[in-house]
């Protein structure tokens, strides 16, 4: 008896990769240039770290709603896509069987093998058949709204997390250096490490990530010397 072979896809994945890699860099970058900003502008250290734990609050909450709402309106169009598409074959299943047939003519199979499969597959599980033939819908990359939600929360917490710990442990004098330095230095693992789970080169996705948050480091620090509050 042979073993069986099981495959693991990345695919799989895009559920809350995509949420948990815009989180953790979105927590990394706002709550970073919020305490750079604040931290160049003059504010006392216990400013600047309230600022810091407010950003992080509120941007796990922005976050959370963001995706939940997001996703769900992808997972509404889905349902009303299925439902539709349920009366649809109710109202004429001769119709469809030939739209599910046509479909995969298009993606290579005779005509008399297009015929056939379809009428298998319609037999085994009609809805499920013209779900994930006709409108793209499969379990895999079907919408969760509260695993995006969760994951892009958990995400932004942890990201945010980073800066605020380095404010902490930073001299006074050195806050906005340390703090820069160790943002950085966590979005280029963050841009590597989502670039390892989706199986893209690790330099490129660190770079990238990198260069915008540097970016935006050097925006927050600029805004921030605008304002002096000094007392």
């Amino acid at each position: 008896m042979r073993a069986r072979h099981r495959e693991v896809h990345r695919s799989n994945r895009v559920g809350w990769l995509r949420a948990a890699v815009l989180g953790a860099n979105d927590g990394i970058v706002s709550v970073a240039g919020l305490v750079v900003g604040v931290a160049a502008s003059g504010a006392s250290h216990a400013v600047v770290l309230t600022s810091g734990v407010a950003g992080l609050v509120a941007g796990a909450m922005s976050m959370a709603a963001g995706e939940y709402v997001s996703v769900q309106s992808q997972a509404d169009t889905e349902k009303a896509d299925l439902t539709q598409e349920r009366q649809e074959l109710a109202d004429d299943p001769h119709t469809e069987l030939a739209e599910l047939a046509h479909i995969y003519v298009r993606r290579g199979l005779t005509l008399t093998l297009a015929h056939q499969v379809a009428e298998q597959l319609t037999a085994h599980d009609a809805l499920g058949a013209h779900a994930r033939d006709e409108l793209g819908i499969t379990e895999t990359l079907r919408a969760r709204p509260m695993q995006a939600a969760g994951a892009s929360a958990l995400a932004f917490t942890i990201g945010a997390a980073v800066p605020i710990a380095a404010m902490l442990l930073a001299p006074a004098k050195q806050l906005n250096p340390v703090t820069i330095a160790v943002t950085i230095a966590s979005l280029f693992f963050s841009g590597g490490l989502a670039a390892y789970a989706g199986g893209a080169p690790l330099l490129r996705g660190a770079l990238r990530v990198g260069f915008w948050g540097a970016m935006a480091m050097a925006a927050s620090y600029f805004i921030g010397n605008l304002f002096d509050v000094r007392v």
